[in-house]
């Protein structure tokens, strides 16, 4: 780890020239459906509904900085969690890209202009019956936030050198529909990540720095 360099222009360089499975494949191999190969088959014969989120981090020279979301307690899915930025693609998204800066300028204003995507992890199934495309990319600093208060309570960053570090993420399980299930958690200071975000994180890991 310690001769790793946890810049944005590396990140860069990395998210253009991963290997590996190709994407539509790959997403069995990574992450939390890895731990559940049980629940592949399952979650390939669910109904899923296409969503994609913004994994930005934050071009700054002293430590790049991924940008998270916590959920407001209101909504139906998901409430209170930690997550990126992100949502449903819409029928007028003309890809997993435009939906992902659409989603990321509604729920926490940050512009596009400010936006540049470099790549794409594999999808991420989910049992709440979501198909989640990861949008990677590249944020410049000077951008300002304005939050949706019906869907987002705060946004924070957490530096990439920590999510990158595997000794930080540590894997739980519970009872979830009738079988055990085993996750990620990912504690940052007063923060619990898990459960989606952290099988994303997991996976960008594995796919761009293990």
């Amino acid at each position: 780890m310690s001769l790793m360099t946890f810049t944005a222009e590396d990140f860069r360089r990395r998210a253009l020239e991963q290997v590996g499975a190709p994407l539509e494949h790959a997403w069995r191999d990574h992450g939390d459906h890895a731990l559940n190969p049980d629940t592949i088959l399952q979650y390939e014969q669910l109904k899923l509904r296409d969503a994609a989120v913004l994994i930005g981090v934050i071009d700054d020279p002293d430590e790049a900085r991924i940008i998270l979301t916590q959920r407001t307690s209101k909504l139906r899915q998901h409430a209170g969690q930690i997550a990126f930025p992100g949502g449903g693609i819409d029928a007028t998204d003309t890809s997993p890209e435009e939906a992902a800066l659409r989603e990321a300028e509604e729920e926490i204003g940050l512009d596009r202009r400010f936006v540049e995507t470099v790549g794409r992890l594999p999808q991420y199934l989910s049992g709440t019956g979501f198909r989640i495309q990861p949008v990677l990319s590249v944020v410049q600093p000077g951008f300002e936030l304005t939050l949706n208060p019906d869907e987002v309570d705060s946004v924070f960053e957490v530096p990439l050198s920590f999510l990158m570090n595997p000794s930080n993420h540590r894997q739980d399980s519970r009872m979830w529909q009738g079988s055990v299930r085993h996750f990620y958690v990912m504690p940052y200071r007063e923060r619990h990540i898990w459960g989606i975000t952290a099988g994303i994180i997991r996976t960008l890991y594995e796919r761009l720095y293990a």
